[in-house]
């Protein structure tokens, strides 16, 4: 895919996915536009092992969007981040195809382990503001989490979970 299909894309998921947008130029303004297109700049190099220039990237985004997110992690297409400040998504994070993150989210580790140590959002989830998922597990497809919800273990397919820490509602 060329460059300019892909931010044809990029702009048409937030287009689709934000009312409040009016036009391809407001776009243009969005956070969550300019993070990605530098995420997948920083990704490309991190996995050709160019760390440094990678981290260097990412941190430069980090500083103008206020969300962070490692050039190590796997993101597919149609994220979105509505809201953005304060989103952080760690090194070994997976993140499947349409996933939609809101303000104040942590896809993050426990702490020091070796390996992966970052959760995986299935296709088509939903994680509400402030929701903080640690961990390395997977949350299913179709599934939301509430806002503010601690989840710390498995999230089957086609559920919501709310709380502190997270439980299947539904």
């Amino acid at each position: 895919m060329g460059i300019i299909s892909y931010i044809k894309e990029e702009i048409q998921v937030i287009r689709e996915r934000d009312p409040a947008i009016k036009s391809n130029m407001e776009v243009l303004l969005y956070p969550s536009f300019k993070v990605i297109l530098s995420y997948r700049v920083a990704h490309k190099l991190y996995r050709r092992k160019h760390y440094f220039l990678a981290r260097w990237i990412s941190q430069r985004a980090t500083r103008k969007t206020g969300i962070e997110i490692h050039p190590g992690a796997r993101i597919g297409k149609g994220l979105f981040i509505d809201h953005g400040s304060g989103v952080i998504i760690g090194e070994t994070t997976i993140i499947g195809d349409n996933v939609t993150l809101y303000q104040g989210v942590t896809l993050g580790g426990t702490g020091k382990e070796k390996g992966k140590r970052h959760p995986t959002l299935k296709d088509n989830v939903m994680v509400s503001a402030g929701a903080k998922i640690l961990g390395s597990f997977t949350i299913g497809e179709n599934s939301k989490i509430g806002a503010g919800s601690v989840v710390l273990e498995e999230v089957p397919p086609n559920c919501t979970v709310v709380g502190v820490p997270g439980r299947v509602v539904r």
